[in-house]
């Protein structure tokens, strides 16, 4: 494990990190340290009595695109039945807070700091992190949030007040970024709810050739907005 110097935004090589994935442990959040630390596949992970800490886990849950996405018949039945909007970056302060609240079975605590609150806020209005909304009439219902390098998106965390609503987001989220010639979307940590959704496992070299291949394509920095006929499952 690097402890990292305050007053230079520098990370060791990822492929160093601990079996478990973590790296290192000190700096700052600031937006140039965490982009940087993004595009290396690095993130912050910690919670606010603890230090901040930096992780690259292997394998890593990802999803390329065009190709990997999966809608289960469930989620395309529930969508038709129950018909729920999406919006992209219209209120990303009320997924952040969304997020940070939602309780999560087996965990204490959250992860979202008020240090990932501002730094995030902050990479919302340089046009670099973004939401997805689900409403459901008037109620925001689901949503999540993560940043954009290049064609690779990082998703970060996401929340549901109705079944499947977080789900109908990623889907319609995937979507666009399929239009926009995205090529991945980093999910970090393995779980069955993205493997639903198509999300698999790389290796450590191949999620890193993956991510500078994908960091390094054309950018869309600013408010991202989704095309009118995508609507979901």
């Amino acid at each position: 494990m690097f402890l990292l110097p305050d007053d230079l935004p520098v990370f060791p090589d990822p492929r160093r990190a601990e079996a478990e994935g973590l790296l290192a442990v000190g700096g700052g959040l600031e937006p140039a340290r965490v982009l940087l630390a993004y595009s290396r596949g690095i993130f912050p992970w910690n919670s606010a009595d603890e230090p901040l800490t930096w992780w690259c886990p292997a394998p890593r849950m990802v999803l390329q695109l065009p190709g990997d996405l999966h809608v289960p018949r469930t989620l395309r039945k529930q969508a038709r039945r129950y018909p729920l909007r999406v919006t992209l970056d219209t209120d990303f302060a009320a997924v952040l807070t969304a997020c940070a609240t939602q309780p999560r079975p087996g965990q204490e605590g959250g992860w979202i700091t008020p240090g990932i609150v501002a730094v995030f806020t902050a990479l919302h209005a340089l046009g670099v992190a973004h939401s997805v909304e689900v409403w459901d009439g008037d109620a925001l219902v689901g949503g999540l949030y993560g940043l954009a390098i290049g064609a690779v998106f990082f998703g970060e965390s996401m929340f549901s007040r109705a079944s499947g609503a977080s789900r109908h987001g990623f889907v319609a989220l995937a979507r666009q970024l399929v239009r926009w010639e995205f090529q991945l979307v980093d999910c970090q940590v393995a779980s069955a709810h993205l493997r639903g959704l198509g999300g698999k496992e790389l290796a450590l070299e191949p999620f890193l050739e993956a991510l500078g291949r994908g960091t390094r394509a054309p950018g869309r920095l600013g408010p991202w907005q989704l095309d009118p006929d995508i609507t979901g499952p």
